[in-house]
């Protein structure tokens, strides 16, 4: 199993941080007796705990990356102009430029973005097609009473079983679904880049480009969910035969060729601590979605950001393409998965691009999937070293049938996202080291059981308490 890993691993010694460390700020310490009154009083659930009373926080790689001196620099120069600022028009440029997207339109998050888009595409009887769906963008689909559909490849269902492109989707079964509830019922396909439901699993260019042929052939617009656009580039330059001297921003603007337009929640792969855009072709629907957009948003020259922010997300952009960047964050995540599976503890394989994911069935077998094994995981990390992590498992994503029993999801997954030039190879040691003092005592770990959740996106604010 390591030897197929190697096939896809950056051929080099030590890896260092491409960047020197200018501003710090403290980690508080606390004792393992402290977190088990702390994981009490947020009812096991790690979203109620407070930012200083975690030690190593994994929670998510959104909005949480450490800016450059560049992007600091650029805030200073925001223009907080009401309409028509400057820094919009750079930001428009931007994106213009690395998308080859011409109709641009900025929001304070990823979530808006697709808030939008769906509330204008969406309804009752129609169905959004994806290779995966993240919460948020599965949320609004499903608040605006449409479906929406995974129809991730074969290998990404078997998370210990390595293979290149886990995040690609499954093109027959795209053209079944197609075919069985007709292409007028689909208002959009989604492309999630990399996956991040499915194990932060990149997807190939060839995936890209034949999801585009049977969506062209049926008339479908493709958006790119391109959180992490980068990353998804550079493996297809480390892993797909024919990219290998490719240099990133061209890979990156034939990927954005075959789409339609794309979301994007700019807290992820350029760096910034808020903001996000839709960019399309459609004028109509660009035009639709600008009125939305002043509804909610703002006006389409900040749509509910600061100009220092927009200033900072079009710096970040084409810093992330920056591919010593890129082999450093690939690798460092390579890293610690390595580590992990050189323990013996289960993880998905191979490495993904922004976090590492451990299969909490398989780590933690003795607990029932409707007693949430990854939450329980979750919890037992933060005890043990004070780590924060997300379950993505049958918490995010298990609905309930008509009676009232959960329908679990497909994988139950602890997902712990790095921060961007953030943390050190001695923080990502450490991390090694407590779960796999965790794994060792995993079957001193209990289950779960949901005392409070709310309606949707019930993993934010739920609260448990330990299965006696």
């Amino acid at each position: 199993m390591t030897g197929i890993i190697t096939t896809y691993s950056i051929n080099m010694k030590t890896i260092i941080e491409p960047f020197r460390i200018k501003s710090v700020e403290p980690i508080y310490f606390n004792t393992r007796e402290e977190r088990i009154s702390i994981l009490q009083n947020a009812f096991y659930n790690p979203f109620l705990i407070r930012a200083n009373q975690v030690l190593i926080d994994l929670l998510t790689d959104s909005g949480t990356s450490a800016m450059s001196s560049n992007q600091w620099a650029g805030i200073m120069l925001g223009d907080e102009s009401y309409a028509g600022s400057t820094s919009f028009f750079h930001f428009e440029a931007t994106i213009q430029e690395i998308t080859g997207l011409p109709l641009v339109i900025p929001t304070h998050q990823g979530r808006a973005s697709e808030k939008i888009l769906f509330s204008i595409l969406g309804g009752k009887g129609k169905y959004f097609v994806s290779n995966t769906l993240f919460d948020t963008t599965r949320a609004n689909i499903e608040y605006s009473g449409a479906e929406g559909v995974d129809l991730i490849c074969e290998e990404g269902k078997h998370p210990s079983i390595p293979a290149p492109f886990k995040g690609n989707m499954d093109t027959i079964a795209l053209q079944q679904f197609i075919a069985e509830k007709g292409a007028a019922s689909i208002p959009l396909c989604v492309m999630t880049i990399t996956n991040n439901s499915g194990g932060g699993q990149p997807v190939s260019m060839q995936n890209i480009r034949e999801v585009k042929a049977i969506c062209k052939a049926n008339g479908i617009p493709l958006f790119i969910d391109a959180c992490r656009f980068a990353e998804n580039a550079y493996f297809i330059k480390l892993r797909e035969e024919g990219y290998s001297n490719t240099p990133i921003p061209e890979i990156v603007k034939e990927i954005f060729s075959y789409a339609d337009g794309c979301t994007m929640s700019a807290k992820k792969d350029a760096f910034a601590n808020i903001g996000g855009f839709l960019a399309m072709h459609d004028p109509a629907l660009a035009q639709l979605c600008r009125n939305m957009l002043i509804l909610t948003e703002g006006f389409p020259t900040y749509g509910g950001l600061a100009g220092r922010d927009l200033e900072a997300i079009a710096i970040g952009l084409r810093e992330v393409m920056d591919e010593h960047y890129l082999q450093y964050r690939i690798r460092s995540i390579e890293y610690l998965t390595n580590k992990l599976i050189e323990a013996g503890v289960p993880v998905m394989q191979p490495a993904g691009g922004h976090a590492i994911y451990l299969d909490a069935k398989e780590f933690l077998p003795h607990i029932p999937v409707n007693q949430y094994p990854g939450q329980a995981l979750v919890g037992a990390l933060y005890l043990h070293g004070g780590i924060r992590g997300v379950e993505i498992g049958s918490l995010m994503f298990g609905k309930y049938d008509a009676q009232h029993q959960l329908i679990p999801a497909a994988l139950e997954l602890v997902r712990l996202a790095i921060p961007r030039r953030v943390y050190t190879q001695s923080h990502i040691d450490y991390v090694a080291e407590v779960i796999i003092e965790v794994f060792h005592e995993k079957q001193s770990i209990k289950g779960l059981a949901i005392v409070e959740e709310a309606p949707m996106l019930r993993h934010f604010t739920a609260k448990l308490k330990p299965v006696e």
